[in-house]
């Protein structure tokens, strides 16, 4: 399926490339590449998302961490405090681990839920950012085609705009 997609889009982009081609006549077809995961990457928009989304989390993880530091401490506790403890004590120790146990893993998949929520958010805002900017280089250069992460094999640093659109990201602040 994704073969017969990647086939079809290649069609349609010899096809459209012939068509510019075509109707450029005696001009010249300009054509320019742009790596989006470098873009996300490398711009300071991206590396403010980032860093934004680190303090965003970065207490709750911890917090998250020491959760489980502790429950690794107790279930050692219990080890070592076995041989000696009566049947109902080691029962009800080991139910309240499992209690804890189940309690972290539903926090641990919250957090990695509202974590990827928001990495989401952070990432579409950047995008959105990336593609006007790329859209207004294009105007503004006169670009015929550029191309962003399509099945691309090789792409010649004289076509590569990435450098052109973190650095039109950077200056936009």
């Amino acid at each position: 399926m994704k073969v017969r997609s990647m086939k079809m889009f290649l069609a349609l982009l010899l096809a459209g490339v012939s068509t510019i081609a075509v109707s450029a006549q005696a001009q010249e077809l300009k054509i320019g590449y742009v790596n989006s995961e470098r873009v996300l990457r490398e711009a300071e928009p991206a590396k403010r998302a980032q860093a934004k989304l680190e303090a965003e989390f970065g207490k709750r993880e911890k917090d998250l961490n020491d959760q489980n530091a502790s429950l690794r401490a107790q279930a050692e506790k219990l080890d070592r405090d076995a041989p000696t403890l009566s049947e109902a004590e080691k029962a009800r120790r080991q139910r309240e681990l499992v209690e804890l146990d189940r309690d972290l893993q539903r926090k641990h998949r919250e957090f990695q839920e509202d974590l990827t929520q928001r990495k989401n958010e952070e990432l579409s805002n950047v995008s959105e950012r990336a593609q006007r900017t790329i859209k207004a280089i294009g105007e503004s250069e006169h670009y015929d085609l550029i191309i962003q992460d399509q099945l691309v094999f090789y792409v010649s640093p004289r076509v590569d705009l990435t450098k052109k659109v973190i650095d039109a990201l950077n200056a936009s602040k």
